[in-house]
């Protein structure tokens, strides 16, 4: 072992007398290492943003929300002509909470059902005004989101039921309005409305940009009521003004809406009561079952108008998540080239060092130096230069992911997996490339060695 490990001694003090030229080979394994590791990390990251909002939508989570179809232009056919011809304007009522309890009571399999109900307003405290999302929800909103209290209590049945004034305020809310001290059983002024803060939800870090199609939001700046306190003392576009009233007419048949005296061009009429419901199924096989019920019912339900649509965001989001981990295996492939080139260029370069050190060779098998001696000397090159660019291109991967975290808002997770990879495979490149250059030097004739020009 000490002879062997002279050896190693001689390959070393060997690279250090051609620096430029040993830094220049091990270039192809730093960026390739580099390269790796970025990847990586950006595919671990990738992957655990997509874990952490699978959890902020639910679990087996089906997601109800209204399409609110457009009103037919002033030059349309008016619904007195499309009667004469024989055919009826549909009504629906929108999504409702006589839905939100028919799914309850009828659908097999449902473990929750949730309405939720958004309004865009502003809150009001010791003289600061913020613009805000006031959101009615039921109860078990807060665990079909995973959205833990930092502190504080949830709604309970008799709040929930008699639309009591409480909110649950987000954590921006809380350290906008209440700096100084708990926002516990403080009033807080929403519209015309003063609500009493009955908890505060912990804060969350997950960047969900892009995805809010799929339902996923950040609660920090929202501020979450009973859903009754929303339609008894903000919002209920379910009921039926007076106005609307002179346009409605009473048939046998049932409830029919007859076009107002001046339509607007193009405008919607959002009729809906409720902006979401939220359904979550026992188990996830139900997924696709619960769904197909789901819009037979609704469909009958809203008089064959399908005015809503469906969604399972957990499937959305995994379905993502297989996109992103087909487009990183590639990126990945694309690194590894990197690594690769790196141990050709390697192979090359001792290749290049052994016709350059022939007669060194042959001085030290002449004076007692064995084939194994020679091997392992520049198969110790080969691996120190391998070695060293490992260790740097993992230092510049670790930096390339910050980098790529700070400027592009990606989520970047260097994982010990992915260094020890990334490390294990350019010692071995180090080892496979330069075996073959050593083999040969090591087979080198003393004598015609030492006669080399």
């Amino acid at each position: 072992m000490q002879r062997y490990f002279h050896d190693i001694i001689i390959a070393f003090e060997s690279l250090l007398n051609n620096r430029l030229r040993s830094m220049l080979t091990a270039l192809g394994i730093i960026f390739g290492v580099a390269a790796v590791i970025s990847m990586l990390a950006i595919g671990t990251g990738a992957r655990q943003e997509i874990l952490e909002q699978i959890k902020m939508v639910g679990v087996n989570n089906i997601v109800i929300s209204p399409v609110i179809p457009e009103e037919p232009a002033s030059g349309e056919e008016s619904n007195s002509e499309k009667k004469a011809s024989g055919e009826k304007k549909k009504f629906s009522p929108g999504l409702t909470l006589l839905d939100v309890e028919a799914i309850r009571q009828v659908i097999p399999g449902v473990k929750t059902v949730c309405p939720e109900i958004t309004l865009n307003s502003y809150v009001i405290q010791n003289g600061k005004r913020i613009d805000t999302k006031i959101i009615g929800v039921a109860r078990s909103y807060f665990d079909l989101f995973n959205l833990p209290l930092d502190k504080g209590v949830p709604f309970d049945e008799y709040q929930e039921e008699e639309g009591i004034p409480v909110c649950i305020i987000g954590a921006n809310i809380d350290a906008k309005l209440f700096p100084n001290t708990s926002a516990l059983n403080q009033y807080i002024k929403c519209g015309n409305v003063w609500l009493k803060v009955i908890g505060v939800l912990q804060r969350n870090m997950i960047q969900v940009s892009g995805l809010e199609s799929a339902g996923v939001t950040v609660q920090n700046d929202n501020i979450f009521i009973p859903v009754k306190t929303m339609l008894m003392r903000f919002e209920n576009r379910a009921l039926i003004t007076s106005r609307k009233l002179s346009n409605i007419m009473i048939r046998s048949g049932g409830v029919f809406i007859r076009a107002s005296s001046s339509p607007s061009s193009g405008k919607k009429s959002n009729y809906h009561q409720l902006d979401r419901i939220i359904v979550q199924v026992n188990e996830t096989n139900q997924l696709n079952p619960t769904v197909e019920v789901l819009s037979r019912m609704l469909l009958r339900r809203h008089m064959g108008v399908k005015d809503y649509e469906i969604m399972v965001p957990e499937l959305l989001l995994k379905q993502q998540q297989r996109t992103r981990d087909i487009f990183n295996i590639v990126l990945g492939a694309i690194a590894s080239i990197s690594l690769l080139v790196g141990g050709i260029g390697i192979m090359n370069i001792m290749f290049a060092n052994v016709l350059e050190r022939i007669r060194e060779i042959g001085i030290r098998m002449a004076i007692g130096a064995t084939r194994k001696d020679i091997v392992v000397q520049f198969l110790s090159e080969a691996v120190l230069i391998s070695v060293s660019g490992g260790i740097l291109g993992v230092l510049l991967g670790i930096i390339l992911s910050k980098l790529i975290t700070h400027f592009s808002g990606i989520l970047t997770v260097v994982s010990p997996f992915s260094v020890l990879l990334a490390f294990a495979v350019s010692a071995s490149i180090g080892i496979i490339f330069g075996y073959s250059p050593a083999k040969r030097a090591s087979e080198k004739d003393p004598i015609e060695s030492l006669h080399y020009e």
